[in-house]
């Protein structure tokens, strides 16, 4: 289950996906949609991971955030406000969408496990339990050196 700005998605047991809310850019049109992990959810727009690794999204594209077309080898999905992350089974992140606050600065990143992404900024979790921020810290969102979750 996954909760956007202005609308709600679900992910049944059989792979398939539901939505309701606000579909004024077409978020909630993932009625087609089959072999569905994970599903996350931005300002408008839907993200599905799929079991064979690609990523699917739906919704608003305005700054690319919905293009994951050619993503593969995906083992996590998350989205932002107006960018949208994915963990690759290598433990490196790609990321497509708004930059403006450096929230798609992920190129570097290895050994991630887990992704998060907020509206402006992306965190990951390392293998060795350390934590990394990148984007928008104007609330201190970012300021998560020295973190150590394991």
């Amino acid at each position: 289950m996954a909760a956007g700005e202005q609308h709600t998605v679900g992910l049944k047991s059989d792979g398939t996906v539901l939505a309701v809310g606000d579909n004024t850019y077409r978020q909630c049109d993932v009625g087609d949609w089959e072999d569905i992990t994970q599903v996350t959810a931005g300002e408008h727009h839907t993200v599905g991971l799929k079991s064979d690794g690609t990523v699917v999204a739906v919704g608003r594209h305005q700054y690319g955030r919905c293009d994951v077309g050619g993503w593969e080898d995906i083992v996590q999905v998350a989205a932002g406000t107006l960018h949208t992350v994915g963990l690759q089974d290598n433990g490196t992140v790609v990321a497509v969408g708004r930059n403006k606050d450096g929230q798609r600065s992920v190129g570097e990143w290895t050994d991630i496990v887990q992704v998060a992404a907020g509206g402006y900024h992306t965190v990951g979790l390392k293998d060795d339990g350390t934590v990394v921020a990148v984007g928008l810290d104007d609330n201190g969102q970012c300021a998560v050196s020295g973190w150590m979750l394991n």
